[in-house]
């Protein structure tokens, strides 16, 4: 750790506290902040996990369902059954301020007059209807999903460049400021000394001269 370069006197001692006393209050509210955006992480966390459950089951059934479908009806025809799409969705952000952390919320509405299927019956198979029906139950969960990551990474770095802040105020700041302000108290004590023994033998050359008269 690097130590301060300051002059030895009353008023730089002053300023040097005036600093340590806001690296102290600084550091108290980082810590604090850290420990709320830790709590708000851990329940995006939980969160996440139980979603993520979900929507993974929800992808492996969707997954099958387009293997079945594909195996009954060939893979060239489902991918031209679902060319044109006749269903389209409309996705709008929103911004939430955790701590100062600017989190999305997504909001995913499917428009109504484009309800559909967009193929015909004739030529497909009910698995793939089953596929189709399966994914459409599972997209708002998905966007959901997307959200929640989002969240957790902006949390995860800001927790990361709060525990910085703290940890440099923590080792470094601080204790260079404590030490400084100790070597100024030091240098200021032995000035004191020094002008005491001074101010004594000043008074004794007095006395012995006047004894002398």
């Amino acid at each position: 750790m690097s130590e301060l370069r300051v002059n030895p006197t009353r008023m730089e001692l002053k300023k040097l506290e005036a600093r340590y006393n806001t690296a102290r209050r600084g550091h108290k509210l980082l810590k604090d902040k850290r420990d709320e955006l830790m709590r708000q992480f851990l329940l995006i966390v939980k969160e996440y996990k139980a979603l993520r459950t979900k929507v993974d089951a929800a992808l492996s059934s969707v997954y099958g369902s387009f293997s079945a479908a594909g195996a009954a009806m060939g893979h060239k025809e489902m991918l031209e059954a679902l060319m044109l799409p006749k269903k389209e969705g409309k996705l709008t952000v929103k911004f939430k301020n955790r701590m100062n952390v600017e989190t999305p919320v997504f909001n995913f509405k499917v428009q109504e007059s484009n309800e559909g299927i967009n193929y015909g019956f004739a030529f497909t198979s009910s698995e793939l209807d089953l596929s189709v029906e399966e994914l459409s139950g599972i997209l708002c969960d998905m966007v959901k999903l997307a959200e929640i990551e989002k969240s957790a990474q902006l949390l995860a770095e800001e927790i990361e460049k709060t525990r910085r802040r703290v940890n440099a105020l923590e080792h470094i700041m601080m204790p260079q400021y404590l030490d400084a302000i100790k070597k100024i108290k030091m240098k200021l004590e032995e000035n004191e000394r020094g002008n005491i023994t001074r101010l004594m033998k000043v008074k004794d050359m007095v006395i012995e001269k006047n004894l002398s008269e």
